[in-house]
């Protein structure tokens, strides 16, 4: 099934003016799980609900989900959103010959360590590889899965090839907000940039080592799929185009597909509003 953001005219309306990125996650204070490897950092809302966890992007920690985890607490769900190992607050084990571990490891210790027996999994950009490894070994814990603005690190001619295509020379090199954050919102909410670079700035730390994946991303893993999935895309994404993310997403049996207009690899950032109303309509569903 193909969800079409005209679906959600009303939040569109709503939303025409942009919606500054804030400091939500200030409401429910950090906390600290040692787990192997790592001193993990991460927010809980609490409460009864039924579990959700987020995965920031490469440019991001638990502040990036500022503008979710208090609207999707009030929708009565119990918010997680961690720091990866080596970003944010998340302190690694850096000694000689320390491994960094797989992020799928980290989010099942921390899943034992917090008792969520099943939960929703949500992961944006690069906490979308991570989003898809996970759903693809741990099956029966998830209720859903949403992944969105993410290309999934996938090793796949065709991808290869798609990105060969819209990349132009230099276009890594450039600041990650010209990369990552749309025109409209960069044009439109210089508070919201501004916080955003803020944040990219204190995202992975110095010496950090890249977590692999449990195993590569493929198009015949994302077929194993059986976890309702829905797929998340920004209009106006330079990184990982709404186009590119069809071809995959076509590959996972039965997945939902979403546009959020205007907005860039920072979907939700920059759409907050549009954003949680798809993701939220998604999830009360599974």
């Amino acid at each position: 099934m193909w969800v079409r953001a005209l679906l959600f005219l009303g939040v569109l309306i709503l939303s025409s003016t942009p919606m500054s990125g804030g400091r939500a996650t200030e409401s429910f204070a950090g906390r600290f799980v040692d787990l192997p490897g790592v001193k993990l950092h991460y927010i809980d809302s609490g409460g009864a609900g039924i579990p959700l966890v987020l995965l920031h992007a490469n440019t991001g920690t638990v502040e990036s989900w500022a503008p979710q985890i208090e609207p999707f607490a009030q929708a009565g769900y119990r918010v997680v959103a961690l720091d990866r190992r080596g970003w944010g607050k998340s302190v690694a084990d850096l000694a000689a010959g320390a491994r960094p571990g797989a992020v799928s490891d980290d989010i099942e210790a921390l899943a034992d360590y917090l008792k969520l027996e099943k939960f929703h999994l949500l992961g944006i950009a690069g906490g979308g590889f991570y989003a898809v490894d996970y759903a693809v070994w741990k099956p029966a814990r998830l209720l859903s899965l949403v992944a969105a603005a993410t290309s999934l690190q996938l090793k796949e001619k065709e991808i290869d090839e798609y990105r060969l295509r819209i990349e132009f020379e230099g276009f890594r090199k450039l600041p990650a907000h010209h990369r990552e954050i749309g025109p409209s919102y960069r044009g439109g909410d210089p508070e919201g940039v501004k916080r955003w670079i803020e944040i990219d700035h204190g995202s992975m730390q110095a010496g950090a080592k890249l977590q692999p994946l449990r195993t590569p991303n493929t198009y015949a893993k994302l077929a194993t799929i059986k976890t309702p999935t829905l797929v998340v895309a920004g209009g106006a994404d330079a990184v990982s185009p709404p186009s590119m993310m069809r071809l995959w997403a076509a590959k996972i049996p039965g997945a939902e597909f979403a546009l959020v207009p205007e907005a860039g690899h920072a979907v939700s950032w920059e759409q907050p509003e549009i954003f949680n109303a798809v993701v939220l309509a998604f999830l009360q569903k599974h």
